[in-house]
């Protein structure tokens, strides 16, 4: 069979601290099809980050830097599946869309003007 060579990476984990609270990363085994993805555990809760791009080189006329961060709950991971066919799936509660707003304010101004590939992260 011909096509690109596969890589495969070996998973990497890291524990630590954080004040009172245990942090864990974990790459290399999820999201492989993405530019970078990691398993984060702090204490109970846990979150798959996992970021991409829509190109290799960056496209002209851009004047800002395009990122897109998504935030998904999901009430079945919490063991809680609302009845309503409509609420399985709705939209992002507050808390999301707040949650989408933080980690793009923190992002945009450490990264670079020269930098505007369309970047997603999730």
């Amino acid at each position: 069979m011909e096509g690109p060579e596969i890589q495969f990476s070996e998973a990497i984990i890291d524990n630590g601290r954080f004040g009172k609270r245990v942090i864990r990363f974990e790459t290399g085994r999820l999201a492989k099809q993405a530019a970078g993805a990691a398993m984060v555990y702090i204490d109970e809760d846990t979150a798959l980050l996992s970021a991409t791009t829509a190109g290799k080189s960056p496209r002209e006329g851009f004047d800002f830097f395009p990122l897109t961060v998504d935030v998904e709950e999901r009430m079945y991971a919490a063991g809680r599946i609302p009845g309503s066919f409509f609420r399985r799936e709705g939209r992002p509660s507050t808390e999301a869309i707040l949650a989408c707003r933080l980690m793009d304010r923190r992002c945009v101004p450490r990264s670079s003007r020269a930098c505007a590939t369309r970047y997603r992260s999730s």
